[in-house]
């Protein structure tokens, strides 16, 4: 064979070669295209959340003192012996009870002589008066038969006052604080005996606040206070009052709250923590904490919308979270309420993917988007 004739056939057979690579190549491709064509496009399941419109007003910390609304300091106005000593420290005691009574023996006797002359002066201005209306004597012997039954009385007064002051009483409904009196034990004048904590349907929370921010408050204003018994709760509290100087050291001003007595009400002295309206209320929206989804180009979520075909697909948003509550994440601007956004799934989505809501409540919903 010609060598001619012998590069001829290699090249025919390259050709032929290339020529049925080709075909397969290309019949290759046709067939994943109509597989393609007939596998559904992949999709991601979600749950879905109604973007809801509603008030937000910003708050910050602050830290209070719970105050009794009635609470003093228990001393004796005169000095004496002690008698008897009713002080049970974390007793509730009643108005009037007796809580100390001091010796009032020498008393109880100069209150039996003060009746005795009590008595023969009103005997004596009785028979005076009758021997006047028969002109026996003068007027001047009826006014001090009179002065004298009038300081008879003022003695048995003062006498009976001093007992009554030597007999220390409970002012109001309290709690006893700790003691260190005994019977048997002389006090002085002012001798501290215990302290007594009020027992009123509320308790004060006394906390501080930054001078600008206190022009924002009012009497009247709702705060929450955070108490500690074994397990934090929240309460709500009322502002009261707002003191009208301001600390000239810290620039602060003190703020008055009332705190509805309950069984989570911390005892007088407790530190505790409030939660204080730090600006006008503003118009928001809340959606679920888990749409919110964080990227360096700031926080965004994705809307779910219809496309042209009708089917639900994801779009990102970006938003602008000013606050997280909770499980609720609050939107001050790029969501408007009523939009459909990703609940719980939200991580697995990118921009136009196909979503499937796992909520049935949702599926409706989205029909009408």
């Amino acid at each position: 064979m010609s060598a001619r004739s012998k590069y001829g056939s290699m090249a025919l057979t390259v050709v032929l070669v290339a020529t049925f690579s080709g075909l397969g190549a290309w019949k290759h491709s046709e067939l994943r295209a109509a597989e393609a064509a007939q596998q559904p496009e992949y999709f991601e399941t979600v749950t879905s959340a109604v973007a809801v419109q509603g008030q937000y007003r910003p708050t910050t910390t602050a830290i209070g003192t719970v105050v009794a609304r009635r609470s003093i300091t228990l001393r004796n106005e005169l000095p004496g012996t002690v008698h008897k000593v009713a002080l049970v420290p974390g007793q509730i005691v009643e108005a009037g009870t007796v809580l100390v009574a001091l010796d009032v023996s020498v008393e109880t006797a100069e209150l039996q002589a003060n009746l005795a002359q009590v008595a023969l002066a009103e005997s004596v201005y009785e028979r005076v008066e009758a021997l006047h209306q028969d002109q026996a004597v003068s007027v001047e012997e009826v006014d001090r038969a009179r002065a004298d039954r009038d300081i008879a009385r003022a003695q048995l007064a003062r006498t009976r006052a001093i007992v009554e002051r030597k007999t220390i009483r409970a002012p109001f409904r309290s709690r006893v604080g700790l003691s260190d009196v005994h019977p048997g034990q002389y006090l002085n004048e002012g001798t501290q005996l215990t302290t007594l904590q009020g027992i009123d349907d509320s308790v004060y929370v006394d906390f501080a606040v930054e001078q600008q921010l206190a022009t924002h408050l009012e009497a009247g204003d709702r705060i929450e206070v955070v108490v500690s018994n074994g397990m934090e709760r929240t309460v709500p509290a009322q502002i009261v009052a707002i003191d009208a100087r301001v600390d000239a050291r810290t620039r602060n001003a003190t703020v008055r709250a009332q705190l509805d007595e309950s069984e989570y009400t911390p005892a007088p002295g407790a530190s505790v923590r409030v939660s204080v309206p730090a600006g006008k209320p503003q118009s928001v929206v809340f959606v679920p904490a888990t749409s919110v989804r964080k990227s360096p180009e700031g926080d965004h979520v994705f809307v779910l919308a219809m496309d042209a075909d009708g089917k639900p697909r994801a779009n990102t948003r970006t938003v602008a979270v000013i606050a997280t509550t909770g499980d609720e994440a609050i939107v001050s601007d790029g969501l408007a309420a009523g939009e459909v956004v990703a609940a719980t799934g939200s991580f697995k989505l990118r921009q136009d993917v196909l979503v499937a809501l796992s909520d049935p409540a949702a599926l409706s919903f989205a029909k009408g988007l």
